[in-house]
């Protein structure tokens, strides 16, 4: 996410005077009600959905999720890229390629 785009979504919350709200817990719950509101635009079909209701969605879940990173301190590509190593580790390409078997069975 671009600078710009961040500090729009935290001029949103500080003048709204939102921050009061944004425990790390309300936001965990916030985040998954609105991964949950994602995952109903694909509730009866996989090819037959909105687009415009999944990008609506999908930035709601984003948006809450900018809001945890600054309620925690955290930086976006330091965890992304912490995890990303976890994962390259348990998913080696050789026994991991073409497979949707957990790192556990590989």
């Amino acid at each position: 996410m671009n600078q710009q785009t961040i500090e729009r979504i935290r001029r949103f919350t500080e003048e709204r005077e939102w921050g009061q709200f944004h425990s790390p817990g309300n936001l965990a719950k916030s985040i998954s009600i609105e991964a949950n509101e994602l995952l109903e635009c694909f509730q009866w079909s996989d090819t037959d959905y909105d687009l415009e209701h999944v990008k609506e969605e999908l930035a709601d879940v984003l948006i809450y999720c900018q809001d945890m990173l600054d309620k925690l301190g955290l930086d976006i590509d330091e965890i992304i890229n912490d995890k990303m190593g976890k994962n390259e580790a348990k998913y080696p390409v050789d026994r991991a390629k073409g497979s949707a078997k957990k790192y556990s069975e590989l």
